[in-house]
């Protein structure tokens, strides 16, 4: 049935909290007032792809999050489609900006996965989420500062919790 599902637009709803609650995260003020990261369709995104970065970090090497990392991303990628077709792009190039978006994500994870176990997440945070334009001290260590923190406390977290929806 689940290719019935997928050949009709009908899926399984389960990673929506999850996916909600990484794009709420991602809103907070805080990022945007203290932490300087461009409030704008580009800002945002980035945000919101740092706070999806670090979940699936957070599920890499778990066999139970396997099948909810693949979905979470789906919805990601759901998520940019529609925003990208409410800004105006035409169905004739969503396809090359989702495609773009996606890449973009991939070098995220990986640049974020580099900069934590090197114990250097500057470079990586000034690439990704300011564009190669780096903010003031204060900024910067404050943006790394609350990933940290949201890496710890996701570490902390039961994994089931997390797949629910519940971030700490």
């Amino acid at each position: 049935m689940q290719w019935f599902a997928k050949l009709f637009g009908s899926r399984d709803e389960a990673e929506l909290p999850l996916y909600t609650a990484i794009v709420a995260r991602a809103r907070a003020p805080h990022w945007y007032e203290a932490g300087a990261v461009p409030d704008s369709i580009d800002g945002r995104f980035d945000m919101i792809a740092a706070i999806l970065a670090f979940v699936l970090l957070r599920f890499e090497g778990e066999p139970v999050a396997a099948a909810p990392s693949a979905s979470l991303t789906e919805r990601f990628v759901d998520d940019m489609d529609g925003q990208l077709r409410e800004i105006g792009i035409g169905d004739v190039v969503v396809g090359k900006h989702i495609g773009k978006m996606m890449s973009m994500l991939g070098g995220r994870l990986g640049a974020y996965r580099d900069g934590l176990a090197n114990g250097d997440l500057d470079g990586a945070l000034i690439r990704n989420l300011y564009r190669g334009v780096a903010p003031d001290a204060a900024a910067l260590g404050h943006v790394r500062e609350s990933l940290l923190a949201f890496r710890d406390a996701l570490a902390a977290a039961p994994t089931a919790g997390l797949i629910a929806g519940e971030l700490p």
